[in-house]
Protein backbone atom coordinates (compact mmCIF):
# COMPACT_ATOMS: atom_id res chain seq x y z
CA UNK A 1 0.00 0.00 0.00
CA UNK A 2 0.86 3.66 -0.88
CA UNK A 3 2.25 6.05 1.97
CA UNK A 4 -0.62 8.34 3.21
CA UNK A 5 -0.12 11.70 1.71
CA UNK A 6 -1.61 14.36 4.04
CA UNK A 7 -3.36 17.10 1.82
CA UNK A 8 -2.65 19.60 4.66
CA UNK A 9 -2.24 19.69 8.27
CA UNK A 10 -5.91 20.17 9.37
CA UNK A 11 -6.97 18.30 11.64
CA UNK A 12 -9.94 17.56 9.86
CA UNK A 13 -8.14 16.86 6.75
CA UNK A 14 -5.62 14.63 8.36
CA UNK A 15 -8.82 12.22 10.03
CA UNK A 16 -10.45 12.24 6.48
CA UNK A 17 -7.22 11.02 4.46
CA UNK A 18 -7.07 8.21 6.92
CA UNK A 19 -11.11 7.62 7.33
CA UNK A 20 -13.06 10.12 4.72
CA UNK A 21 -13.08 7.42 1.58
CA UNK A 22 -16.10 5.48 1.43
CA UNK A 23 -15.70 2.03 2.95
CA UNK A 24 -13.51 2.51 5.52
CA UNK A 25 -15.76 3.10 8.20
CA UNK A 26 -18.11 0.47 7.31
CA UNK A 27 -15.47 -1.64 7.79
CA UNK A 28 -14.79 0.10 11.51
CA UNK A 29 -18.35 -0.52 11.20
CA UNK A 30 -18.68 -3.82 10.90
CA UNK A 31 -15.95 -4.45 13.51
CA UNK A 32 -17.15 -2.64 16.40
CA UNK A 33 -21.31 -2.99 15.92
CA UNK A 34 -20.94 -6.59 14.37
CA UNK A 35 -18.23 -8.87 15.72
CA UNK A 36 -16.84 -9.09 12.16
CA UNK A 37 -13.14 -9.78 11.99
CA UNK A 38 -12.37 -12.43 9.23
CA UNK A 39 -12.20 -10.74 4.89
CA UNK A 40 -14.76 -13.34 3.93
CA UNK A 41 -17.09 -11.72 6.73
CA UNK A 42 -16.46 -8.28 5.46
CA UNK A 43 -17.67 -9.22 2.14
CA UNK A 44 -20.87 -10.30 3.62
CA UNK A 45 -21.72 -6.61 4.43
CA UNK A 46 -25.17 -5.12 2.99
CA UNK A 47 -22.92 -2.79 0.84
CA UNK A 48 -21.22 -4.71 -1.01
CA UNK A 49 -17.75 -4.04 -1.20
CA UNK A 50 -15.63 -5.14 -4.28
CA UNK A 51 -12.84 -7.93 -3.04
CA UNK A 52 -10.40 -5.12 -4.42
CA UNK A 53 -11.27 -2.36 -2.31
CA UNK A 54 -11.64 -4.20 0.85
CA UNK A 55 -8.12 -6.08 0.41
CA UNK A 56 -7.10 -2.18 0.00
CA UNK A 57 -8.92 -0.45 2.98
CA UNK A 58 -7.95 -3.36 5.53
CA UNK A 59 -4.09 -3.36 3.89
CA UNK A 60 -4.84 0.44 5.12
CA UNK A 61 -6.12 -0.25 8.41
CA UNK A 62 -3.03 -1.50 9.05
CA UNK A 63 -0.85 0.86 8.08
CA UNK A 64 -1.97 3.28 10.03
CA UNK A 65 -2.20 1.10 13.02
CA UNK A 66 -5.92 1.16 13.29
CA UNK A 67 -6.29 -2.25 13.09
CA UNK A 68 -3.97 -5.12 13.82
CA UNK A 69 -4.02 -8.83 11.32
CA UNK A 70 -3.42 -11.89 12.57
CA UNK A 71 -3.57 -15.56 11.55
CA UNK A 72 -6.33 -17.25 12.63
CA UNK A 73 -6.67 -19.98 14.98
CA UNK A 74 -8.41 -22.70 13.32
CA UNK A 75 -7.08 -21.95 9.99
CA UNK A 76 -3.33 -20.80 9.03
CA UNK A 77 -4.89 -19.25 5.31
CA UNK A 78 -6.82 -17.18 6.96
CA UNK A 79 -7.23 -13.82 9.07
CA UNK A 80 -8.45 -12.02 11.84
CA UNK A 81 -8.62 -8.30 12.03
CA UNK A 82 -8.84 -6.40 15.43
CA UNK A 83 -9.14 -2.67 16.40
CA UNK A 84 -6.07 -1.49 17.83
CA UNK A 85 -6.65 1.11 20.88
CA UNK A 86 -6.01 3.66 17.96
CA UNK A 87 -9.28 2.00 16.41
CA UNK A 88 -10.70 1.82 19.78
CA UNK A 89 -10.85 5.79 19.64
CA UNK A 90 -12.55 5.81 16.88
CA UNK A 91 -15.60 4.47 18.33
CA UNK A 92 -17.47 7.48 19.59
CA UNK A 93 -17.23 8.92 16.19
CA UNK A 94 -18.97 6.44 14.94
CA UNK A 95 -22.08 6.68 17.75
CA UNK A 96 -22.40 9.73 16.85
CA UNK A 97 -22.15 8.99 13.18
CA UNK A 98 -24.59 7.31 13.73
CA UNK A 99 -26.81 9.61 15.59
CA UNK A 100 -26.76 12.05 13.13
CA UNK A 101 -27.74 9.85 10.71
CA UNK A 102 -30.38 8.21 12.08
CA UNK A 103 -31.83 12.14 13.07
CA UNK A 104 -30.93 14.02 9.52
CA UNK A 105 -31.32 11.05 6.99
CA UNK A 106 -33.35 8.27 5.60
CA UNK A 107 -31.62 4.99 7.39
CA UNK A 108 -32.52 1.64 8.71
CA UNK A 109 -30.54 1.27 12.08
CA UNK A 110 -31.50 -1.27 14.60
CA UNK A 111 -33.94 0.14 17.26
CA UNK A 112 -32.19 -1.31 19.74
CA UNK A 113 -28.78 0.03 19.27
CA UNK A 114 -30.18 3.25 18.19
CA UNK A 115 -32.37 3.61 21.77
CA UNK A 116 -29.21 2.54 23.62
CA UNK A 117 -26.93 5.40 21.90
CA UNK A 118 -29.86 7.90 22.45
CA UNK A 119 -30.56 7.00 26.21
CA UNK A 120 -27.08 6.45 27.48
CA UNK A 121 -24.80 7.95 24.81
CA UNK A 122 -21.77 8.01 27.17
CA UNK A 123 -22.45 4.72 28.38
CA UNK A 124 -23.03 3.40 25.19
CA UNK A 125 -19.43 4.30 23.96
CA UNK A 126 -18.07 2.76 26.98
CA UNK A 127 -19.59 -0.49 26.21
CA UNK A 128 -18.34 -0.90 22.65
CA UNK A 129 -14.81 0.35 23.37
CA UNK A 130 -14.73 -2.78 25.96
CA UNK A 131 -16.55 -5.13 23.91
CA UNK A 132 -13.45 -4.32 21.00
CA UNK A 133 -10.71 -4.33 23.24
CA UNK A 134 -11.86 -7.65 24.75
CA UNK A 135 -12.28 -8.81 20.78
CA UNK A 136 -8.70 -7.73 20.40
CA UNK A 137 -7.66 -9.78 23.55
CA UNK A 138 -9.13 -13.14 22.62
Amino acid sequence: MKELKQRSTCPISTSLDVLGDKWTLLIVRDMVFAGKSTYGQFLQSAEKMATNILADRLAGLEAQGIVSKAVAADKKSKFTYRLTEKGVAIVPIMVKLILWGAQHCSTLVDPGLLAELQTGKGAAVEKYQRLAREKALA
